[in-house]
């Protein structure tokens, strides 16, 4: 059995993370490979954190492209040959005439929720605006949605199955760049990162509006480190690449702003 309770202490997504550990016990004592629902990010490097203590248990997030946000975890034995692949997905293509008025992110996921099925077997949606969208699901739910998704907002929709590899994804925009500061605090390199003033920076840190590494940080002076991912709100992210110290002993930083 694992340590549960030890397992369990000082994590945010308690119940979350407690299904997880259920699921590895399974997975210990079967041999097999198990899977979470949908996961959000923060949710996905809290229960990552936790197992990363484990030497006998693999984790493995997949949610059908490279840049998903929502993702399901795969857990099996570190034993055990493991592919992403393993972890079931499926996906659908819900199409219709939105020509004058494209819909978005919201109105699928409000008309694929009213279908009576729940956000946790739901991962990414990808909008392609007149195009309709696409929607990566649990692999269960493709015959429902095929019946019962039939029309967002106003519009008549039709939704079919696809394969994962019709994916139509958009690789994100990014910007490299560097830049020299006195420390590693979060104001300092966020406002260089993202392009603002620091104490516009320090009021969004404030206002809960930044992440690190998918966890709520409302410390202006956050030490940071390489590897590091920031994450403001309709801002996009921002990841800490090589850190070094200059001769003047300031830090240089490689930054890629994903936008």
């Amino acid at each position: 059995m694992l340590p549960r309770e030890e397992l369990l202490k000082r994590v945010e997504n308690r119940e979350i993370v407690a299904r997880a550990i259920d699921l590895a016990e399974q997975a210990i004592k079967t041999w097999e490979v198990v899977e979470t629902d949908f996961l959000s990010p923060p949710e996905i490097a809290e229960v990552k954190g936790v197992f990363s203590r484990l030497t006998d248990i693999e984790v493995i997030a997949t949610g059908g492209y490279l840049q998903a946000e929502r993702q399901r975890l795969g857990i099996c034995r570190s034993e055990i040959p493991f592919e992403p692949s393993q972890v079931p997905l499926a996906a659908v293509h819900i199409a219709g005439n939105f020509l004058f008025d494209p819909p978005t992110h919201r109105d699928f996921l409000g008309s694929m929720l009213g279908c009576g099925i729940v956000r946790d077997k739901t991962g990414d949606i990808i909008v392609l605006g007149e195009q309709g969208a696409q929607a990566i699901v649990a692999p269960e739910l493709v015959e429902f949605l095929e019946a019962h998704l039939t029309q967002v907002r106003s519009v008549p929709v039709k939704t079919r199955q696809i394969d994962l590899s019709e994916l139509k994804i958009r690789e994100p925009k990014k910007k490299e760049m560097v830049t020299t500061e006195a420390s590693l605090r979060l104001d300092a390199i966020a406002s260089a990162g993202f392009g603002m003033s620091r104490s516009k920076m320090v009021d969004l840190i404030s206002s809960g509006d930044v992440r690190v590494n998918w966890k709520d940080i409302s410390q202006s002076a956050h030490a940071l480190k390489a590897g590091d991912l920031i994450a403001i709100r309709g801002k996009g992210r921002l990841e800490i690449g090589e850190v070094a110290i200059t001769k003047k002993e300031r830090y240089r930083i490689n930054l890629t702003r994903y936008m």
